[in-house]
């Protein structure tokens, strides 16, 4: 039984190499000459069809997409242009209106000076109206006082003078006498 064994085996494993040997013998299919046309041909349709599907489906997509997003990147532009077109003319306004506001202060300052100039000045004629008026009026009282006092002085001195006399002569001078002698002294 064991030679039955073996020589079923035996024809079995001679067919199966021969099914392996011829598959193996051709080499690479896509290298294989005759059946180079058949894929060429293959080839062909397969590029012709991935050419329609991608002109087709693909490409007005992208196109799509890409004029969508340049539509959009030229509306932000232009309405960036507008925002700053507009800060632009904002900033030309309120330099405007800056310069509007200094100049309405610079006028308010310089009016409001020559005010008060104008009015310190009156007021500095004022005072000095009144201090004259206080000087001559002072300047009368003095004189005054000193024509009182200048005749009080000398009717002083001829007492004193007289006194003088009698103290260091012991003899009461003559009134006349001692009023030539102050009138000359005074005199110089």
């Amino acid at each position: 039984m064991a030679e039955s064994h073996g020589g079923a085996k035996g024809p079995a494993a001679g067919a199966h190499t021969e099914a392996d040997g011829g598959h193996h013998g051709g080499g690479f299919p896509p290298f294989e000459s005759s059946s180079f046309a058949s894929q060429l041909v293959s080839l062909a349709i397969f590029f012709v069809l991935l050419y329609v599907i991608v002109s087709k489906l693909a490409l007005p997509r992208i196109g799509g997409a890409i004029e969508a997003r340049q539509n959009k990147i030229e509306g932000d532009l232009a309405e960036a242009q507008k925002l700053k077109d507009q800060s632009d003319a904002a900033l030309k306004a309120y330099e405007g209106e800056l310069a509007s506001a200094r100049a309405r202060a610079q006028a308010i300052g310089n009016e409001t000076r020559d005010k008060l100039n104008a009015q310190a000045e009156a007021e500095r004629k004022t005072l000095e109206e009144q201090l004259a008026a206080k000087l001559a009026g002072a300047e009368k009282t003095i004189a005054s006082t000193r024509t009182a006092a200048m005749s009080n002085v000398r009717g002083i001195a001829a007492d004193a003078a007289g006194q003088i006399v009698q103290q260091l002569t012991g003899v009461v001078p003559d009134a006349v006498s001692v009023n030539a002698a102050v009138d000359a002294s005074l005199k110089g």
